[in-house]
């Protein structure tokens, strides 16, 4: 049985710190959310808790590309963006794509992933049976 979404939410959220953080993102900014630079070991942690499909879409300012933004669509259809929150009002993020999910581990950000998957299975775990996988 998958954990439950809020749940999963809230053991990513109280996971996230700079060892979880895209190190493209560092140092981050003064004001920042702490879900900036998180998206990719997030989505990728959702994916692997809850299922469904991965969504990818450029991030640009001023027309030019800066980035890229990931998330989730959950096996019932409902789009999570566990990190969307992290944006600049300058920031936009364009329309999503599904990106088929790599055998394997991920090739960037793996120790990130590594750690932040480490930290919500054990959340998940101290909060009893059903809670994690």
């Amino acid at each position: 049985m998958a954990p439950a979404l809020d749940a999963v939410l809230a053991a990513l959220r109280g996971a996230w710190d700079d060892g979880t953080r895209d190190p493209h993102d560092l140092p981050l900014p003064p004001g920042a959310p702490p879900s900036r630079g998180q998206c990719g070991p997030s989505a990728l942690v959702l994916h692997d808790l809850l299922g469904g499909e991965l969504l990818l879409a450029e991030v640009a300012v001023d027309g030019r590309r800066t980035g890229v933004h990931w998330w989730n669509r959950l096996p019932d259809g409902r789009d999570v963006d566990a990190t969307g929150d992290q944006f600049r009002p300058d920031e936009v993020v364009g329309p999503p794509g599904v990106v088929e999910r790599p055998p394997g581990p991920p090739g960037r950000c793996r120790a990130q992933y590594d750690l932040l998957r480490a930290r919500v299975l054990a959340a998940l775990a101290a909060l009893g049976p059903g809670a994690a996988p």
